[in-house]
């Protein structure tokens, strides 16, 4: 489950960069999850837990994480007909040509990150 190493590096660069900005914890991490991003936003909460338990970097018990998921969308080079795509590489179901540029779905990162110094 490389899901609990992402979520590791995730609270350790938040938790550095909370701590640059002078606060002593960390209250909430958004998080954008594409649909197509080969993450299992359920594996990635487990992780979160986890973490949160054992008090690792500025988080405590009472951090929260929301994910946002990213819906997958495509866009046909030849006709560009706009569509939602099961796979990476996926035909148009307009034309039938296999030259969808996705547009959206692919996307993991940290949204945003709330915190304070007060402990």
């Amino acid at each position: 489950m490389h899901e609990m190493s992402l979520m590791s590096e995730i609270i350790e660069i938040v938790s550095r960069d909370a701590s640059l900005h002078g606060f002593s914890k960390v209250d909430k991490i958004d998080l954008i999850v594409g649909e197509l991003a080969n993450v299992m936003p359920e594996a990635l909460e487990l992780a979160f837990f986890h973490f949160r338990q054992q008090g690792i970097g500025l988080l405590n018990e009472n951090t929260k994480l929301e994910i946002i998921r990213e819906v997958a969308k495509a866009k046909c080079q030849e006709c560009w007909f706009e569509f939602t795509p099961d796979y990476r590489i996926a035909l148009c179901p307009k034309c039938g040509i296999s030259n969808g540029l996705l547009v959206s779905g692919e996307t993991f990162q940290v949204e945003a990150y709330e915190g304070s110094d007060e402990l």
